[in-house]
């Protein structure tokens, strides 16, 4: 461990310096938001990862496995880092402030240490990804066909059982209520965290199998679209049943959390019949 300081502590104060004030405007703007509230989990998950490894950080095992140190490669992915920040910083674009981080740590690793801890950490590294907030164009394109598909999805259910609901557009009518399908009940932003759990959860489960691992990776955004459909139906059917303030207060939230433990649920449901089945196959 004082190796490991001696070695890392010039980079610690650096990256304290640089994004101390990133994640200080984060945890004061977009991470008090619904989109952007699984920002601290992926920070906190992604520290995690580097602090369960980070024996591979110590410079010792580097030299003990012949890894040479890459200060060439190095220092240039590591420039185009902390232009990255400069710009995103002064420009207040988010996507390359946030997400400059990653080229910063890669570069630092190998200029220090070469190429191996950058294979060991990969994962803690492309696990960042999930804090970059979504560009604003992304976000426009996906949102608008998101809602359009959840709102004739969710009424052709609800009619089905018997629920006097009507649609125009992304506006359902229910009973003498109307519910306007906002951007946040799009799914966008709940596939992106489910997605995150679920390569998290395959990650740490290390199957074997990359024909199992791929029907689960595939599932992940279905499951996640599916969760949401039954989001907004339990809302419609929540001020139907009890009223506008009802639907519109602390069962909104709540309904969001419930339904993303549900898909997780679901995922790991999943996973686990996708492992009988291959244990099955391997007899």
């Amino acid at each position: 461990m004082p190796a490991l300081l001696r070695t890392w502590w010039p980079v610690i104060l650096g990256l304290l310096v640089l994004y101390v004030p990133t994640y200080w405007d984060l945890s004061n703007g977009i991470w008090n938001s619904e989109e952007q509230a699984h920002g601290p989990i992926v920070l906190i998950v992604a520290l995690y990862l580097l602090w369960t490894q980070r024996g591979v950080l110590a410079p010792d095992v580097a030299s003990s496995s012949g890894s040479p140190s890459r200060p060439v490669l190095g220092w240039f992915v590591l420039v185009i880092g902390l232009l990255l920040y400069a710009l995103g910083r002064s420009q207040e674009i988010l996507l390359f402030e946030v997400g400059s981080q990653i080229p910063v740590l890669i570069g630092a690793m190998l200029i220090t240490l070469g190429m191996r801890p950058v294979r060991a950490l990969w994962f803690a590294m492309f696990f960042l990804l999930f804090m970059v907030p979504l560009p604003g164009f992304v976000v426009d394109a996906a949102t608008g066909p998101l809602k359009q598909y959840v709102s004739v999805i969710a009424e052709q259910i609800l009619y089905f059982f018997g629920y006097p609901v009507a649609r125009s557009g992304v506006t359902l009518t229910v009973g003498p209520y109307q519910l306007l399908v906002a951007d946040a009940c799009s799914g966008l932003h709940s596939m992106f965290s489910l997605s995150a759990m679920g390569l998290l959860y395959l990650y740490l489960m290390q199957h074997g199998s990359w024909t199992r691992n791929a029907l689960l990776i595939a599932s992940i955004l279905p499951i996640a679209f599916v969760a949401n459909i039954l989001r907004v139906m339990v809302l419609v059917l929540v001020t139907y049943h009890l009223g506008d303030e009802a639907g519109q207060g602390f069962l909104h939230g709540f309904a969001g959390i419930l339904l993303f433990v549900i898909a997780l649920l679901f995922l790991f449901a999943l996973d686990g019949a996708l492992g009988y089945v291959f244990k099955s196959h391997k007899k």
